[in-house]
Protein backbone atom coordinates (compact mmCIF):
# COMPACT_ATOMS: atom_id res chain seq x y z
CA UNK A 1 0.00 0.00 0.00
CA UNK A 2 0.89 3.65 -0.38
CA UNK A 3 0.32 5.37 2.99
CA UNK A 4 0.37 9.07 3.87
CA UNK A 5 1.30 10.04 7.45
CA UNK A 6 1.11 13.32 9.36
CA UNK A 7 2.92 13.73 12.67
CA UNK A 8 5.70 11.45 11.43
CA UNK A 9 8.28 12.74 13.94
CA UNK A 10 6.04 12.35 16.99
CA UNK A 11 5.99 9.68 19.67
CA UNK A 12 3.79 7.33 17.63
CA UNK A 13 4.63 8.37 14.08
CA UNK A 14 8.39 7.93 14.48
CA UNK A 15 7.82 4.28 15.48
CA UNK A 16 5.04 3.61 12.99
CA UNK A 17 7.01 4.43 9.86
CA UNK A 18 9.66 1.69 10.35
CA UNK A 19 6.89 -0.82 11.03
CA UNK A 20 5.03 0.07 7.83
CA UNK A 21 8.20 0.20 5.75
CA UNK A 22 9.23 -3.18 7.13
CA UNK A 23 5.95 -4.62 5.90
CA UNK A 24 6.76 -3.40 2.38
CA UNK A 25 4.47 -0.37 2.28
CA UNK A 26 5.48 2.97 0.73
CA UNK A 27 5.22 5.86 3.19
CA UNK A 28 4.80 9.54 2.34
CA UNK A 29 5.32 12.09 5.12
CA UNK A 30 3.13 15.20 5.14
CA UNK A 31 5.37 17.77 6.83
CA UNK A 32 5.72 21.51 7.42
CA UNK A 33 9.18 21.45 5.82
CA UNK A 34 9.43 22.03 2.09
CA UNK A 35 11.26 19.22 0.35
CA UNK A 36 11.19 20.26 -3.29
CA UNK A 37 10.74 17.32 -5.64
CA UNK A 38 11.07 14.56 -3.02
CA UNK A 39 8.60 11.75 -3.70
CA UNK A 40 8.46 10.65 -0.07
CA UNK A 41 7.38 13.96 1.45
CA UNK A 42 4.67 16.53 0.81
CA UNK A 43 4.32 20.02 2.27
CA UNK A 44 1.46 21.52 4.22
CA UNK A 45 0.86 24.47 6.53
CA UNK A 46 -2.41 24.24 8.48
CA UNK A 47 -2.10 27.85 9.63
CA UNK A 48 -2.02 29.28 6.11
CA UNK A 49 -4.15 26.53 4.57
CA UNK A 50 -1.44 25.59 2.07
CA UNK A 51 -0.98 21.97 1.01
CA UNK A 52 0.67 20.19 -1.92
CA UNK A 53 -2.53 18.42 -2.91
CA UNK A 54 -1.04 16.88 -6.02
CA UNK A 55 1.35 14.81 -3.92
CA UNK A 56 -1.59 13.42 -1.95
CA UNK A 57 -3.16 11.79 -5.00
CA UNK A 58 -3.17 8.02 -5.20
CA UNK A 59 -2.60 7.02 -1.58
CA UNK A 60 -4.44 3.96 -0.29
CA UNK A 61 -4.57 5.12 3.33
CA UNK A 62 -3.89 8.18 5.49
CA UNK A 63 -2.78 8.09 9.13
CA UNK A 64 -3.27 11.49 10.77
CA UNK A 65 -1.29 12.00 14.00
CA UNK A 66 -0.25 15.67 13.87
CA UNK A 67 -1.01 18.03 16.76
CA UNK A 68 0.55 20.37 19.30
CA UNK A 69 2.02 18.61 22.34
CA UNK A 70 -0.71 18.71 24.99
CA UNK A 71 1.62 18.43 27.99
CA UNK A 72 2.42 21.47 30.13
CA UNK A 73 0.49 24.24 31.81
CA UNK A 74 -2.45 25.36 29.67
CA UNK A 75 -2.29 29.11 29.17
CA UNK A 76 -4.88 30.69 26.89
CA UNK A 77 -2.28 30.75 24.11
CA UNK A 78 -1.32 27.11 24.69
CA UNK A 79 -4.94 25.97 24.52
CA UNK A 80 -5.40 27.94 21.32
CA UNK A 81 -2.37 26.23 19.75
CA UNK A 82 -3.59 22.81 20.90
CA UNK A 83 -7.02 23.37 19.35
CA UNK A 84 -5.87 25.03 16.13
CA UNK A 85 -3.24 22.37 15.41
CA UNK A 86 -5.88 19.67 15.67
CA UNK A 87 -9.03 21.23 14.29
CA UNK A 88 -7.57 23.45 11.55
CA UNK A 89 -5.09 20.80 10.50
CA UNK A 90 -7.70 18.05 10.38
CA UNK A 91 -10.16 20.23 8.47
CA UNK A 92 -7.51 21.16 5.89
CA UNK A 93 -6.51 17.52 5.43
CA UNK A 94 -10.13 16.35 5.29
CA UNK A 95 -11.17 18.89 2.66
CA UNK A 96 -8.07 18.22 0.59
CA UNK A 97 -8.59 14.46 0.59
CA UNK A 98 -12.27 14.89 -0.28
CA UNK A 99 -11.29 16.92 -3.34
CA UNK A 100 -8.74 14.49 -4.75
CA UNK A 101 -9.35 12.63 -8.01
CA UNK A 102 -7.82 9.47 -6.49
CA UNK A 103 -9.00 9.40 -2.89
CA UNK A 104 -7.67 7.13 -0.15
CA UNK A 105 -9.88 4.31 1.04
CA UNK A 106 -9.40 5.10 4.72
CA UNK A 107 -8.26 7.81 7.13
CA UNK A 108 -7.18 6.69 10.60
CA UNK A 109 -7.06 9.88 12.66
CA UNK A 110 -5.97 10.62 16.21
CA UNK A 111 -8.48 11.70 18.84
CA UNK A 112 -8.50 11.07 22.58
CA UNK A 113 -10.42 9.57 25.47
CA UNK A 114 -10.61 13.13 26.79
CA UNK A 115 -13.83 13.02 24.75
CA UNK A 116 -15.52 11.30 27.70
CA UNK A 117 -14.43 13.75 30.39
CA UNK A 118 -14.29 12.90 34.10
CA UNK A 119 -16.71 9.97 34.55
CA UNK A 120 -15.64 8.28 37.78
CA UNK A 121 -15.84 4.47 37.64
CA UNK A 122 -18.40 4.38 34.78
CA UNK A 123 -17.32 1.91 32.08
CA UNK A 124 -17.11 3.84 28.82
CA UNK A 125 -17.52 2.36 25.35
CA UNK A 126 -17.51 4.08 21.98
CA UNK A 127 -21.28 4.52 22.31
CA UNK A 128 -20.92 6.60 25.50
CA UNK A 129 -21.69 10.29 25.09
CA UNK A 130 -19.22 13.17 25.44
CA UNK A 131 -18.25 14.64 28.78
CA UNK A 132 -17.50 18.18 29.92
CA UNK A 133 -14.34 20.27 29.79
CA UNK A 134 -11.74 21.52 27.34
CA UNK A 135 -10.60 18.09 26.12
CA UNK A 136 -14.17 16.88 25.57
CA UNK A 137 -15.03 19.95 23.51
CA UNK A 138 -11.76 19.68 21.63
CA UNK A 139 -12.30 16.01 20.79
CA UNK A 140 -15.78 16.72 19.42
CA UNK A 141 -14.44 19.43 17.09
CA UNK A 142 -11.44 17.27 16.17
CA UNK A 143 -13.59 14.35 15.09
CA UNK A 144 -16.21 16.55 13.38
CA UNK A 145 -13.46 18.11 11.25
CA UNK A 146 -13.27 14.84 9.31
CA UNK A 147 -16.81 15.38 8.02
CA UNK A 148 -15.73 16.30 4.45
CA UNK A 149 -13.74 13.07 4.14
CA UNK A 150 -16.65 10.99 5.46
CA UNK A 151 -19.08 12.77 3.13
CA UNK A 152 -16.77 11.98 0.21
CA UNK A 153 -17.10 8.25 0.94
CA UNK A 154 -13.76 7.77 2.68
CA UNK A 155 -13.84 5.35 5.62
CA UNK A 156 -12.84 7.25 8.77
CA UNK A 157 -11.56 5.74 12.02
CA UNK A 158 -11.28 8.13 15.00
CA UNK A 159 -8.74 6.54 17.34
CA UNK A 160 -9.56 7.73 20.85
CA UNK A 161 -6.14 7.26 22.36
CA UNK A 162 -5.65 6.51 26.02
CA UNK A 163 -2.38 7.00 27.93
CA UNK A 164 0.23 5.61 25.53
CA UNK A 165 2.95 3.78 27.46
CA UNK A 166 6.50 3.96 26.16
CA UNK A 167 9.72 4.67 28.03
CA UNK A 168 10.71 7.01 25.20
CA UNK A 169 8.30 9.78 26.19
CA UNK A 170 4.77 10.68 27.18
CA UNK A 171 3.46 9.99 30.68
CA UNK A 172 5.62 6.93 31.36
CA UNK A 173 8.76 8.65 30.12
CA UNK A 174 8.21 11.47 32.62
CA UNK A 175 7.37 9.09 35.48
CA UNK A 176 10.35 6.76 35.13
CA UNK A 177 13.13 9.00 36.56
CA UNK A 178 11.46 9.70 39.94
CA UNK A 179 10.13 6.15 40.23
CA UNK A 180 13.62 4.74 39.59
CA UNK A 181 14.83 6.85 42.51
CA UNK A 182 12.07 5.52 44.76
CA UNK A 183 10.31 8.90 44.65
CA UNK A 184 7.13 7.77 42.89
CA UNK A 185 3.65 7.85 44.30
CA UNK A 186 -0.03 8.23 43.61
CA UNK A 187 -1.57 11.45 42.32
CA UNK A 188 -4.47 12.94 44.23
CA UNK A 189 -6.77 10.30 45.68
CA UNK A 190 -5.29 7.66 43.40
CA UNK A 191 -8.80 6.34 42.73
CA UNK A 192 -9.14 7.97 39.30
CA UNK A 193 -9.09 5.53 36.39
CA UNK A 194 -6.29 5.70 33.84
CA UNK A 195 -7.06 4.03 30.51
CA UNK A 196 -3.67 3.00 29.14
CA UNK A 197 -2.28 1.17 26.11
CA UNK A 198 1.24 -0.01 25.26
CA UNK A 199 3.02 1.58 22.30
CA UNK A 200 3.29 -1.87 20.69
CA UNK A 201 -0.48 -2.29 20.73
CA UNK A 202 -1.05 1.25 19.45
CA UNK A 203 1.08 0.55 16.39
CA UNK A 204 -0.61 -2.81 15.77
CA UNK A 205 -4.09 -1.32 16.26
CA UNK A 206 -3.39 1.47 13.77
CA UNK A 207 -2.37 -1.06 11.14
CA UNK A 208 -5.38 -3.22 12.05
CA UNK A 209 -7.63 -0.18 11.54
CA UNK A 210 -6.15 0.46 8.10
CA UNK A 211 -6.77 -3.07 6.82
CA UNK A 212 -10.07 -3.88 8.63
CA UNK A 213 -12.65 -2.59 6.19
CA UNK A 214 -15.59 -2.94 8.59
CA UNK A 215 -14.00 -0.78 11.28
CA UNK A 216 -15.11 2.87 11.22
CA UNK A 217 -16.10 5.75 13.47
CA UNK A 218 -14.78 6.19 17.03
CA UNK A 219 -12.56 3.39 18.34
CA UNK A 220 -11.10 3.35 21.85
CA UNK A 221 -7.37 2.73 21.65
CA UNK A 222 -7.08 1.49 25.22
CA UNK A 223 -6.14 -1.82 26.81
CA UNK A 224 -9.05 -4.03 28.00
CA UNK A 225 -8.20 -3.52 31.70
CA UNK A 226 -8.07 0.12 32.80
CA UNK A 227 -6.58 0.66 36.25
CA UNK A 228 -6.74 3.30 38.94
CA UNK A 229 -3.81 5.65 39.43
CA UNK A 230 -3.08 3.85 42.70
CA UNK A 231 -2.91 0.50 40.89
CA UNK A 232 -0.75 2.02 38.15
CA UNK A 233 1.65 3.42 40.75
CA UNK A 234 1.97 0.06 42.51
CA UNK A 235 2.51 -1.82 39.24
CA UNK A 236 5.19 0.57 38.01
CA UNK A 237 7.02 0.49 41.35
CA UNK A 238 6.89 -3.31 41.31
CA UNK A 239 8.22 -3.49 37.73
CA UNK A 240 11.17 -1.32 38.74
CA UNK A 241 11.72 -2.99 42.11
CA UNK A 242 11.40 0.33 43.93
CA UNK A 243 9.14 1.65 46.69
CA UNK A 244 6.44 4.21 45.85
CA UNK A 245 5.23 5.65 49.14
CA UNK A 246 4.98 9.31 48.20
CA UNK A 247 1.74 11.14 47.48
CA UNK A 248 1.29 14.22 45.32
CA UNK A 249 -1.82 16.02 46.64
CA UNK A 250 -4.37 17.55 44.30
CA UNK A 251 -3.61 21.12 45.37
CA UNK A 252 0.06 20.68 44.46
CA UNK A 253 -0.76 19.33 41.01
CA UNK A 254 -3.20 22.18 40.39
CA UNK A 255 -0.66 24.75 41.58
CA UNK A 256 1.93 23.32 39.19
CA UNK A 257 -0.18 22.49 36.13
CA UNK A 258 -3.51 24.26 36.57
CA UNK A 259 -6.37 23.06 34.37
CA UNK A 260 -4.25 20.35 32.78
CA UNK A 261 -3.91 18.60 36.16
CA UNK A 262 -7.69 18.33 36.54
CA UNK A 263 -8.33 17.13 32.98
CA UNK A 264 -5.40 14.77 32.45
CA UNK A 265 -4.00 13.59 35.81
CA UNK A 266 -6.94 13.76 38.21
CA UNK A 267 -9.75 13.04 35.75
CA UNK A 268 -11.17 9.50 35.82
CA UNK A 269 -11.85 7.84 32.46
CA UNK A 270 -12.53 4.10 32.40
CA UNK A 271 -12.64 3.44 28.65
CA UNK A 272 -12.68 -0.06 27.16
CA UNK A 273 -11.87 -1.12 23.55
CA UNK A 274 -15.22 -2.63 22.60
CA UNK A 275 -14.88 -2.04 18.86
CA UNK A 276 -11.26 -3.13 18.59
CA UNK A 277 -12.00 -6.41 20.31
CA UNK A 278 -15.18 -6.86 18.29
CA UNK A 279 -13.20 -6.48 15.07
CA UNK A 280 -10.88 -9.35 16.00
CA UNK A 281 -7.91 -7.37 17.29
CA UNK A 282 -5.69 -9.22 19.77
CA UNK A 283 -3.71 -7.25 22.35
CA UNK A 284 -0.13 -8.30 23.00
CA UNK A 285 -0.27 -6.61 26.41
CA UNK A 286 -3.81 -6.74 27.78
CA UNK A 287 -2.82 -6.32 31.43
CA UNK A 288 -0.66 -3.60 32.97
CA UNK A 289 1.87 -5.87 34.68
CA UNK A 290 2.92 -7.59 31.45
CA UNK A 291 3.04 -4.27 29.60
CA UNK A 292 5.25 -2.55 32.17
CA UNK A 293 7.55 -5.57 32.54
CA UNK A 294 8.04 -5.55 28.77
CA UNK A 295 8.51 -1.80 28.48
Amino acid sequence: MKILITGSTGLIGSKLIPLLSGKGHTVTRLTRTRSGTSLNTAYWDPESGEVEAGKLEGHDAVIHLAGENIAGRWSREKKSRIEDSRVKGTMLLSRTLAGLNSKPGVVVAASGIGYYGDRGDQVLTEDSGPGEGFLARLSLKWEDALGPARDAGIRVVNMRLGVVLTPDGGALGKMLPPFRLGLGGRMGSGEQYWSWISIDDVLSAIYHSVVSEDLRGPVNFTAPKPVTNREFTEALADALGRPAFLHVPEFALRALLGEMADEMLLSSTRAVPTRLLGSGFTFRYADLKSALNHL
